[in-house]
């Protein structure tokens, strides 16, 4: 799994940002940029042992992603959820789960949803956005 991300300057810095995670960062150079973005994700995800992959596309547009889509998936779903003000009963509310543990599952990397629970699972936190999963170009 990988998130799509684009880097460009901005007055004397290089900013990197992932627009699906609403995530941002800086450098004084592109390269320094893309470093950061491992630095960030790597952090967000908080997990020992976990490390992302940089893949640089055409023009500035990269994808960062790993191997481990567990806590990619739950890094989207909580950011999703954050950004929508929503806490995890309400989350699971919405999914119709009488639960927060029907929600939570997901978002602690217990369980990997499938493409279709994952599509209820992002309606449920953000359902104003849509989010397009697209088959990568980048090796």
């Amino acid at each position: 799994m990988r998130f799509s991300g684009r880097v460009y300057k901005e007055g004397k810095w290089w900013l990197a940002e992932i627009p699906v995670l609403e995530a941002m960062t800086q450098g004084r150079s592109r390269k320094e940029a893309l470093e950061m973005v491992s630095d960030m994700m790597e952090s967000m995800i908080n997990k020992k042992g976990f490390k992302v992959e940089v893949l640089l596309g055409a023009k500035n547009e990269f994808e960062v992603g790993s191997k481990d889509i567990k806590p990619l998936i739950r890094l989207l779903l909580q950011r999703k959820r954050q950004t929508s003000g929503l806490s995890l009963s309400e989350a699971a509310a919405r999914l119709g789960a009488s639960s927060r543990n029907a929600y939570a599952r997901y978002e602690q990397g217990r369980s990997v949803p499938t493409i279709e629970k994952l599509d209820e699972l992002l309606h449920a936190v953000s359902p104003d956005v849509d989010i397009v999963l697209q088959k990568s170009v980048l090796a």
